[in-house]
């Protein structure tokens, strides 16, 4: 999942309201940072699972504004799917590659094996991506960001459970 967001060049599609382990957002926001042109979808299925993923949605908005255009291009996108009974999906997609996460061979709590998929199906899971971004209700804020309670059960923002 790092080197599909770290390879990832005009387009970048994540989805899922769990992520929380550092490398993997941290790529994706180097990514966002270092590619001025490159096009982020961030779809969430319900508020965050963990303080770690609201804490990177508001990196991603310092580090760009979702309302502003490149090129006549939106290049932040963060949404989110509702209704809250909506199924979670999961997958990370570049325009070369993408990886779909599998319930963990290790531990019933994880989220540690995927299947990596070649530019074709990465393909396919990025226009999916899009498309449930623009049908998902925007979150272009901070505040919008933060309105969000972290699901019960996980990190808060203060670290506590």
């Amino acid at each position: 999942m790092v080197e599909v967001a770290s390879g990832a060049r005009e387009q970048l599609v994540v989805t899922g309201s769990r992520s929380r382990e550092q490398p993997y957002l941290t790529a994706i926001e180097s990514a966002v940072e270092q590619r001025p042109d490159l096009v982020h979808y961030r779809v969430l299925y319900g508020p965050p699972r963990h303080a770690a993923l609201a804490v990177h949605l508001l990196r991603l908005l310092e580090l760009r504004d979702p309302r502003e255009r490149r090129n006549g291009v939106r290049t932040l996108q963060i949404g989110l799917v509702e209704p809250p009974d909506a199924m979670e999906r999961f997958f990370v997609a570049s325009e070369s590659a993408a990886v779909v996460p599998m319930p963990s061979f290790h531990g019933a709590d994880g989220f540690d094996c995927g299947i990596l998929l070649g530019r074709e199906a990465a393909s396919g899971l990025v226009q999916h991506g899009r498309e449930a971004c623009a049908s998902a209700r925007p979150l272009e804020t901070m505040d919008a960001v933060r309105a969000l309670a972290v699901r019960p059960g996980g990190t808060t923002l203060q670290g506590e459970r």
